[in-house]
């Protein structure tokens, strides 16, 4: 029975079934990261999470003004509010790592 069906069929079949278990292992893999990053590893997309929190809005960081905490690269505006989240990065960082 499979010999009379079309080689394009049987890769259509192949995707249907395939594909599905493919998605649920890419959210199994992003779920074990702690920190939303970016496919560089930078965290929240590079806005400054300090800045979030003393300015109340959104300002994005510079990679001059880093630090890596928790697997990712944080950026910030300036030096000063770098300092701030490594002396307390539970205070600053996004709950639920950013998601």
């Amino acid at each position: 029975m499979l010999n009379n069906i079309s080689q394009k069929t049987k890769q259509a079949v192949v995707i249907i079934f395939i594909a599905p278990i493919m998605i649920v292992w890419a959210d199994i893999a992003v779920a074990f990261d702690e920190v939303n990053k970016t496919f560089f590893g930078v965290a929240i997309k590079g806005y400054d999470t300090v800045a979030y929190h003393t300015e109340g809005h959104a300002v994005k960081g510079k990679s001059e003004f880093s630090h890596k905490w928790n697997d990712a690269k944080w950026y910030f505006t300036s030096a000063k509010n770098r300092d701030r989240f490594v002396a307390d990065p539970e205070r600053f960082a996004p709950q639920y790592g950013g998601y």
